[in-house]
């Protein structure tokens, strides 16, 4: 499997000059644990994630270096965890220059970019355009809906998925975060939804598709005002019945 496959492809952004408020933000309503930072170009210029929050003086966990310490780190190494665990803006705490794979990485070439460099997301470009991200959990989807005795993903599943995923996101209802996984006709949708007749519109759009056998709903439901979530129908079914 590549990383076009697996990856989702609707993309939460921000900019350097947003506030680590605005980021902080974005992260939970998309219910996503990092943000791919880009300038007004569009192109990348780092990643901030839950990480970059851990170290911050608002909740007193700023590192805490003894003097001798100080010192043999020197002025530098000291003014940058300043900046990061006071910096107001998300281009003063992000990461910059990211690890990034292209749409054609294989599944296993990004699972040791991960386990290589301790990342758990890698932005994925065609050349200086943004056009997805895989997560770890964009791996544990794979795993839960493809790790089966099926044949790999064929370029009609390419084309099943493409197609479904054209079509979803030209409309307002589309899911967040949305990430179609298509193999042997079997489609499975993941995402977020805030209104519940989008699950049904996603799935129909899946449904006339030609070459599609089965639509398999995992998309969760999402109340923007307090963060309380819900899995699909499908889902919780399966969880049940595993009990």
């Amino acid at each position: 499997m590549r990383a076009d496959q697996i990856m989702t492809r609707q993309v939460v952004t921000i900019t350097p000059e947003a506030s680590i408020i605005d980021a902080a933000t974005a992260m939970i309503d998309n219910h996503v644990s990092g943000l791919p930072v880009v300038d007004d170009d569009g192109k990348l210029v780092g990643i901030i994630s839950e990480g970059d929050f851990i170290r911050r003086a608002e909740i007193g966990t700023q590192r805490k270096r003894g003097r001798w310490l100080r010192m043999l780190l020197g002025p530098g190494t000291c003014a940058a965890d300043f900046v990061h665990e006071h910096g107001r803006k998300v281009g003063e705490v992000m990461t910059h220059h990211p690890f990034t794979i292209d749409e054609a990485t294989p599944v296993e070439a990004i699972v040791k970019t991960m386990e290589k460099h301790h990342v758990k997301r890698l932005p994925v470009m065609r050349g200086d355009l943004l056009v997805g991200i895989v997560t770890r959990k964009n791996l544990l989807r794979a795993v839960a809906d493809l790790a089966r005795q099926a044949p790999a993903p064929s370029d009609a599943d390419d084309k099943i998925r493409d197609k479904i995923i054209s079509e979803i996101e030209r409309n307002d209802w589309r899911p967040f975060g949305l990430s179609v996984l298509v193999r042997d006709g079997v489609v499975h949708l993941n995402g977020v939804i805030t209104e519940e007749r989008s699950r049904q519109a996603a799935i129909v759009v899946a449904e006339n598709v030609c070459g599609v056998r089965e639509v398999h709903d995992h998309l969760c439901w999402v109340d923007t005002m307090s963060g309380f979530y819900l899995n699909s129908p499908e889902d919780d079914r399966a969880a049940k019945a595993a009990r």
